[in-house]
């Protein structure tokens, strides 16, 4: 996806509704979405992959302990709170030690994560504290021209987002 490798931001679907989604290691693009989103860089953001490697310029692996069970959990709609590597930057992690990643079972998803070589932010498409978007058109008439591409097919059958778990308390933050 060129658009993702020229900092681009794009919208799609995803297991329960539309996500906003950019390269995580792209300041800018990660600024973007944050501002569309009228969300608050402390709060941090999902990370998602089509494979746990894609993950390791994130995670800090060194503590095996804490993904196993997140990698019992993958593919899925699981989210986890795993240690994030020291130069992962604060506004992607937010002002939290840990960075929040899930790896997708969603065909699309995996597939984007795939053709582009990388991990993707996801975050829902919606303004903070409104609900979030499920179909592309409605992305389209909230955020118009701030997106650079939209991929409009249809969301999967998930009900709920993904549930949020911190590996190293267990206790589950959403789901």
């Amino acid at each position: 996806m060129e658009c993702l490798k020229r900092g681009g931001v794009i919208a799609y679907p995803t297991e329960y509704c539309f996500g906003l989604g950019c390269d995580p290691a792209n300041e800018r693009a990660v600024r973007r979405i944050l501002a569309m989103k009228q969300r608050p860089w402390q709060q941090g953001l999902i990370v998602i992959a089509d494979q746990p490697g894609r993950l390791r310029a994130v995670i800090d692996w060194h503590r095996p302990q804490l993904p196993a069970p997140a990698l019992a959990s993958w593919p899925g709609p699981h989210t986890w709170l795993l240690p994030a590597r020291p130069r992962v930057a604060p506004w992607l992690r937010g002002r939290h030690p840990t960075v929040a990643v899930r790896v997708t079972a969603f065909p699309l998803v995996r597939e984007l994560c795939r053709d582009s070589h990388m991990a993707l932010v996801s975050t829902s498409a919606n303004r903070s504290g409104r609900p979030p978007l499920r179909q592309g058109r409605a992305v389209l008439a909230e955020f118009g021209d701030d997106i650079d591409l939209i991929l409009d097919e249809r969301v999967g059958t998930a009900t709920e987002p993904s549930t949020i778990t911190d590996a190293a308390t267990g206790v589950t933050f959403r789901g």
